[in-house]
């Protein structure tokens, strides 16, 4: 795998600091990262900034799918050490939270899920105990196989936003994009059929207990800008497939690998991955449990009215989960 720079949109020290006023300006009137009247002031707050902050923090638009959001600067000892675990962070890093907030109402609709993190709209990604050879966010030791995020749910994120605070080890998060693929058409076609389920992850207790039959889903979906993919190997039950499809989904696999890059987070960079186009992953690596492991903030954006999937998934019953908005209109 190429360890490649991913593009990269430049903040620059005003459009920088205009975001982080913005955000502490809100903390302190909220009192709270996680406090509905804070979600609920985010578009006004976004309509106040300037057009130069809305220009560098616009969606994903090339065949990359990504980019990294370079030029917000944290202190290392004032944000403190790495928590154990997501639910002992606490207010630790709130202001980022909220500018990681901020980025995410400029390109659309922050999301989040009952059933995963107590329902908070910035999830808090660190190494835990106990959890290092899992296929989550918390896990270490093993390679988090490339996937899209919450592929199991028909109202996942459009885009995924992770933002670093803390990598001193240089930890790569891996990235692939459908749209650099060379896939045969015989394989694009099967693999537009519904052939074999996303099953919750790990990270969805109660969804993983629904009792509901698990449906079939498109892995490949072609639109007018490119072919979109739905795709998560270590939750698809592949024995309900036939050879064909999974030879078909092998080649994906292989593919995917080909051309994935390795990109490395330095503390304030904020990688924004179209969660249509782009599958993402994690390197392995020691947790050291010291305070200093690696440490990022995720977020998960809906963009209304974007037409990168099947009308087939409104169907979908979503293993019981609904997506929470940050506000209604």
């Amino acid at each position: 795998m190429p360890t490649c720079p991913a593009p990269v949109r430049p903040l620059d020290d005003a459009a920088a600091a205009e975001l982080t006023s913005a955000a502490a300006e809100l903390l302190a009137e909220h009192g709270s990262a996680t406090a509905p009247s804070l979600l609920a002031a985010l578009p006004g707050a976004c309509a106040a900034l300037s057009d130069h902050v809305h220009h560098a923090l616009r969606p994903v638009d090339t065949a990359d799918g990504l980019f990294v959001v370079r030029g917000l600067h944290l202190d290392d000892i004032e944000l403190g050490a790495t928590p154990g675990h997501w639910s002992t962070v606490a207010d630790a890093g709130a202001l980022w939270d909220v500018v990681l907030l901020l980025v995410s109402a400029l390109m659309g609709t922050p999301i989040a899920w009952g059933g995963q993190q107590d329902g908070r709209f910035v999830h808090n990604i660190v190494p835990s105990p106990g959890h290092e050879s899992e296929q989550t966010g918390a896990s270490s030791s093993v390679l988090l196989t490339p996937h899209t995020e919450d592929a199991f749910h028909p109202g996942r994120a459009h885009l995924l936003l992770l933002a670093c605070m803390r990598n001193h080890d240089r930890i790569a998060t891996t990235a692939a994009s459908i749209r650099r693929t060379e896939l045969s058409d015989d394989d694009i076609t099967r693999l537009q059929r519904p052939v074999a389920p996303i099953l919750p992850d790990d990270a969805y207790e109660q969804a993983q207990r629904f009792e509901g039959r698990p449906a079939p889903v498109q892995t490949l979906f072609d639109t007018p800008e490119g072919l979109t993919l739905r795709f998560d190997p270590a939750y698809t039950p592949m024995d309900e497939a036939d050879q064909a499809w999974r030879e078909a989904y092998g080649r994906l696999e292989e593919e995917l690998a080909r051309v994935s890059v390795a990109v490395s987070l330095e503390p304030g960079d904020v990688l924004v991955v179209d969660n249509d186009i782009v599958v993402h992953g994690r390197v392995p690596f020691r947790a050291r449990y010291d305070g200093t492991d690696r440490w990022l903030k995720r977020a998960s954006v809906r963009v209304e009215g974007r037409p990168t999937r099947p009308l087939a998934e409104h169907d979908e019953h979503g293993y019981g989960q609904a997506a929470l908005t940050a506000w209604t209109d």
